[in-house]
């Protein structure tokens, strides 16, 4: 590719970022939803769990509070894709199929705005938390969470992707992330620690990627985590990696039906 043909891919990309973002920025109810529920989890269940659960070390709303983090990057990058099937319903897809740059930067380009618009979610979300309800041991860690957020939605939005390509409905990609979302969640060390789980249910939970990008996020912002920080950010790096090229193969194939 020469330099005039990478710098047309690129503005591509910031093309598609860009209306991402305005499409967000003018979902007001999207954004508020966004951070009431999360809020809403970590101040009643939080206050509610704590009476409880006994924690080895600080209080049980401190051990939440990245898992609620991780929770709204993982809901608001699978949703991501429903951007893809009403691109599709309103022939805004077939337009940019057809231009004369590869479908892997138009897809990165999607990818980006989902992600940005999921790591603004959780941005707010942390900084919110942090000022009322939990205590983080440095700005630093905060910082270092914000990458691992863009990290953990990207592998999550590829996800998301991958399944809009492939799904024609829209009301059959909200049920199918009804269907991932929660047994995610719920398969995760969001809510609770991995040492207090049934061994059964261990396993499925050291194969969650979600549950590594909760612990990246708990290191981070407590300074303790059940799982090496290097272990972590490696796997969801490869999680990452991987579902962004398994998304750009499958929008890429999408686009030849």
């Amino acid at each position: 590719m020469g330099i005039t043909g990478l710098k047309h891919s690129l503005n591509t990309v910031f093309t598609l970022w860009l209306r991402e973002m305005l499409r967000y920025r003018r979902s007001r109810s999207r954004i508020i939803g966004s951070l009431a529920t999360p809020l809403f989890f970590l101040i009643i269940m939080g206050s509610a769990l704590s009476t409880t659960m006994t924690m080895r070390s600080g209080n049980y709303i401190d051990y939440m509070a990245p898992g609620i983090i991780g929770m709204s990057v993982l809901f608001a990058s699978l949703m991501g894709g429903v951007s893809i099937i009403w691109d599709r319903e309103f022939g805004f897809l077939k337009e940019i199929l057809v231009a004369p740059v590869s479908r892997f930067y138009t897809a990165f380009g999607k990818a980006a705005g989902g992600v940005t618009a999921a790591m603004v979610q959780g941005t707010l979300l942390m900084v919110i938390s942090g000022m009322f309800v939990v205590e983080y041991v440095s700005v630093t860690g905060q910082l270092l969470s914000i990458l691992i957020m863009f990290i953990t939605g990207m592998g999550f939005i590829g996800l998301g992707i991958t399944l809009a390509s492939r799904i024609e409905s829209h009301e059959g990609f909200q049920m199918m992330m009804t269907f991932i979302t929660f047994p995610t969640l719920m398969a995760s060390t969001a809510f609770y620690p991995m040492a207090n789980l049934p061994p059964w249910l261990g396993i499925p939970v050291q194969l969650n990627p979600l549950t590594y990008g909760v612990e990246a996020l708990r290191w981070a912002l407590l300074g303790a985590s059940e799982v090496p920080i290097m272990r972590s950010m490696t796997i969801i790096i490869v999680f990452s990696f991987t579902m962004i090229l398994i998304g750009s193969w499958s929008f890429d194939k999408a686009g030849d039906h």
